[in-house]
């Protein structure tokens, strides 16, 4: 939520600049309002949010609560869905503005307000008589209590109209609210803020020429959906202080529902919460990623259990095997000793956890400067690919070596220097080396600057040499030397050291760029159950509906629907009897032997000594209710009227689930 509030941050306060501008030109009914008042424009941001939808009501709750906390109290969201017409649209305004109004003053004029929002029209001139009663009430108040007021508000703060889904909005609701309150917008402070799902140019889709013109437009861009997960991701995923990690198949599930589904940075979170309860609640020793997060927990707490599942975990199986034997016969049977490595190998976890992401942030930098993205431009790609394999295998990380071999000099300072900051500010103690290391290379390249204006000086006094020789023995000599010279093309120092450049950030790559699954006791904070979560987040309806219909138990747990594999309990729902006939019908099925064999099984729960009496009214009832199931089931999809026979219906699936 903060890291939200920071990416929102820019925005929300450019459109509170905006809001300002246009309430203080009507505040001080400067030239510029009296021409908009000729006009009859109405100050209106165009918010462009981007197709996130799912996103938008985060977005506009904090908006919400940043104009309230500067600029004014009284804002209504409007939505599609509750405004078909303009008389809805209206009442919904009116409405939130009402109980907005109760909410900031005192309670003893709730009657005022109850009563007047029950008796008045929903009509502009009740609503600009409704603004004229709160500001002058505002103006009639104590100067402390006034003082108080408009430390956040203006004398007469704007009432602002917010659009929230501007595209779904009848075309004619919209031209006749806006035509209604350009007649009144000398009277009344009105701000629209339109919320934009697609593109600015819908406004203009929307709206003639004749309505838009009584629009005054600015617009606003929201950060980048795509920018706003890699923020995510940067700020929490990647923190050594954050002991939960994703393994890369798990990740690539979440990215890939978010760029192919909704694009909806909440849904992600959603889904990493679901992976963290997943975890700690599949994975017995997952309660040690708390040691990584609190120092003073040691593993001596650790159980007989506890240690046993650890001893069961792959990875330290593998640590077991490269031991001696009497380490290994102590691991497998001393618990007090295998706290101890385990709290050894818990802080080696750490320790690789705080160098690989220094690392990863330094290739980052690296591969960015590239003319080409072969390994992603986002960390979250780098991120991935590192977590796949060993990155420094794959074809994509030989191309991004070949091309940081032809970048120039500046390119090469400016990354080294940013490198630089972030090992710097690293808590990894190994890495004073490399930052030694690499300043030195940098002072390199500033001495092969000094360097080439000396060489450039005798390049030119070697060829003012050349003009003399007049001799031709010596003066073909020295252009067979040329020649060769070209020919072998040696290296220059530049190159040399550019060289040299790329190959140390390669041997960083190799050294701490390891992939975590070959980390002892790496089970413990990595969540790498993917088919859990496709379970969970990629929806299957028609196994799910099948399920339900086939096996109500699995749903209802009711005992008495229990049954036998194949046969047709006469307890469950009349769908689900109806579903598992129709199993066994062919393409055609005939509406009359359905409902026999559906009487069948439901008569079957009374028995053979029915009352004779009312068999009739007992056949109306089960006419009626096998009518209502087949019309379930034709809803549902898997049936339809058929056109060859009146009295038959088509089935509409087939094969298992």
């Amino acid at each position: 939520q903060k890291i939200q509030e920071d990416l929102n941050k820019q925005l929300f306060d450019n459109i509170v600049s905006f809001l300002r501008r246009s309430h203080s030109e009507f505040q001080e009914k400067t030239t510029e309002w009296t021409c908009r008042m000729k006009s009859k424009e109405i100050p209106t941001a165009a918010l462009v949010l981007g197709v996130n939808v799912t996103d938008h009501d985060l977005t506009f709750r904090s908006f919400s609560e940043v104009l309230q906390n500067n600029i004014t109290p009284y804002i209504a969201f409007l939505e599609a869905k509750d405004c078909p017409g303009i008389k809805n649209l209206m009442q919904k305004l009116l409405g939130q503005l009402m109980n907005c109004y109760v909410d900031v003053d005192s309670s003893e004029d709730e009657d005022y307000v109850q009563v007047s929002h029950n008796r008045i029209r929903c009509s502009m001139t009740s609503l600009i008589n409704w603004y004229e009663h709160v500001t002058k009430k505002t103006d009639s108040e104590t100067p402390s209590k006034k003082r108080t007021s408009s430390s956040r508000h203006w004398q007469s703060p704007p009432v602002v109209v917010v659009f929230k889904d501007m595209e779904s909005f009848s075309t004619k609701v919209l031209q006749d609210f806006i035509v209604i309150s350009s007649q009144h917008i000398h009277e009344l402070p009105l701000v629209l803020i339109f919320g934009i799902a697609t593109s600015p140019m819908i406004i203009h889709s929307l709206l003639p020429h004749s309505v838009s013109s009584l629009l005054c437009i600015e617009l606003f861009q929201s950060l980048s959906c795509k920018d706003h997960l890699s923020t995510i991701i940067d700020k929490v995923l990647l923190r050594a202080s954050f002991p939960f990690k994703l393994g890369e198949k798990v990740l690539q599930v979440l990215i890939n529902i978010f760029l192919y589904h909704d694009f909806s940075v909440q849904n992600f979170i959603k889904g990493f919460q679901l992976c963290i309860v997943e975890h700690f609640c599949s994975q017995p020793v997952s309660v040690l990623c708390c040691q990584l997060v609190d120092a003073k927990k040691r593993a001596d707490s650790l159980s007989h259990d506890q240690c046993e599942n650890i001893r069961k975990l792959p990875s330290f199986r593998r640590y077991v095997e490269s031991q001696v034997s009497e380490k290994q016969i102590a691991l497998l049977t001393a618990d007090t000793y295998l706290k101890e490595i385990t709290q050894k190998l818990l802080e080696d976890l750490h320790v690789y956890h705080e160098n690989y992401l220094s690392v990863l942030r330094c290739l980052h930098v690296f591969t960015s400067f590239l003319p080409k993205y072969p390994l992603g431009k986002q960390i979250r790609e780098l991120y991935c690919a590192c977590l796949e394999n060993q990155v420094w295998e794959t074809e994509e990380y030989e191309s991004s070596l070949q091309l940081a071999r032809m970048l120039n000099k500046s390119d090469l300072e400016t990354m080294l220097q940013q490198c630089v900051e972030i090992f710097v500010s690293s808590s990894g103690k190994e890495f004073d080396n490399t930052v030694e290391k690499l300043k030195e290379f940098l002072t390199q390249f500033q001495k092969l600057e000094a360097e080439a204006f000396q060489e450039q000086d005798v390049s030119v006094s070697s060829q003012k040499e050349l003009q003399k020789k007049t001799d031709l023995y010596h003066l073909q000599k020295t252009l067979l030397e040329l020649k060769e010279s070209r020919r072998s093309k040696k290296l220059t120092k530049f190159e040399m050291l550019r060289f040299e450049v790329v190959d140390y950030i390669d041997s960083l790559v190799r050294n701490y760029l390891v992939p975590a699954n070959h980390k002892t006791l790496h089970e413990i904070m990595y969540f790498n159950t993917a088919s859990v979560l496709r379970e969970h987040l990629n929806a299957a309806p028609r196994i799910a509906l099948h399920t339900a219909l086939n096996n109500p138990y699995r749903y209802l747990k009711n005992q008495a629907l229990k049954s036998d594999e194949g046969s047709i309990s006469n307890k469950a729902p009349d769908i689900c009897i109806v579903y598992k006939l129709h199993l066994e019908c062919g393409r055609l099925i005939n509406l009359v032997d359905w409902l026999e064999a559906f009487s069948t099984v439901v008569m079957g729960a009374e028995g053979p000594n029915a009352d004779a009496a009312s068999s009739d009214q007992v056949d109306d009832i089960i006419h009626a209710r096998f009518i209502r199931a087949v019309s379930e089931l034709e809803l549902l999809g898997f049936i339809k009227p058929s056109k060859q026979k009146t009295d038959h219906v088509a089935r509409l699936t087939w094969g298992g689930c």
